[in-house]
């Protein structure tokens, strides 16, 4: 099972640990579009601190983000799992697994970025700002910039069996599965179910919890309908849409009761 997620917005601290190694990071078919990436980022962030703040889309508050970007290659790195936070983050918890569900998010979790183009939880990477949806004067739009090395590199990620797709649009853009693998990729939905309307932040925490779910419990699937019925099992009120020609993947929605 392959589940790719969203990072978060804010992160924590880089901390004192070694440095960026980007040759270090999983899916080395990346390296030459991460390396893209930084060094203009870091160039734009050592510049002009306003057209950099215009361009990364950052208020007043955040001006102190473009310094940390202009410091990225000498920053602390720490894994990817400890550097994103926010309301998936916090409701996967991944730092409470047990050992075994910590090996089992080790080869699971994929997490896609605006810079690293996507990373285990176990690399180590330093605190960034660099949405997925910015557009960066000599390499364009982010999402347009990860397609093809993407694509190069995801199908073999995926192997041969499920893939769960908690990706906001924005990351979505990067890589679409396609042709067998989408086939066995599950997109999912959480929706109030009063209203059926997505509501942010639980939206995020039940993905979270999915996720933890997954890992914590030996959940396996094997396919989009195996996920269905684990999630049932599990207690979530699921809809699901099998795919209705070759090439697209399952649509699922999860309904929940309660926003907290």
């Amino acid at each position: 099972m392959l589940v790719l997620l969203p990072p978060s917005e804010g992160k924590a601290d880089s901390g004192k640990g070694a440095p960026l190694r980007l040759e270090s990071l999983s899916l080395p078919g990346l390296t030459a579009a991460r390396e893209a990436v930084l060094g203009e980022l870091v160039e734009l962030c050592a510049g002009d601190e306003e057209k950099a703040r215009e361009v990364l889309g950052l208020s007043e508050g955040l001006r102190g983000e473009v310094a940390k970007n202009a410091a990225l290659r000498t920053a602390g790195a720490r894994p990817a799992g400890e550097i994103y936070t926010g309301v998936l983050y916090d409701a996967l918890d991944l730092a409470s697994l047990d050992a075994a569900a910590k090996r089992r998010a080790a080869r699971s979790l994929l997490v896609f970025s605006g810079l690293w183009g996507a990373v285990r939880v176990t690399d180590r990477i330093p605190s960034y700002r660099c949405s997925m949806g910015i557009k960066l004067p000599g390499l364009g739009a982010l999402a347009g910039h990860w397609r093809a090395p993407m694509s190069e590199v995801l199908p073999e990620a995926a192997g041969d069996g499920l893939v769960l797709d908690l990706r906001s649009a924005a990351y979505a853009a990067a890589w679409k599965p396609k042709d067998e693998v989408a086939g066995r990729t599950a997109t999912v939905r959480v929706l109030h179910a009063p209203t059926r309307k997505v509501v942010s932040h639980f939206n995020k925490a039940t993905k979270g919890r999915i996720v933890r779910a997954l890992l914590s419990n030996v959940l396996t699937p094997r396919d989009p309908a195996e996920l269905v019925e684990a999630l049932r099992e599990s207690g979530y009120e699921v809809e699901s849409q099998a795919p209705d020609r070759a090439g697209k993947a399952w649509a699922l929605d999860v309904l929940v009761e309660e926003v907290h």
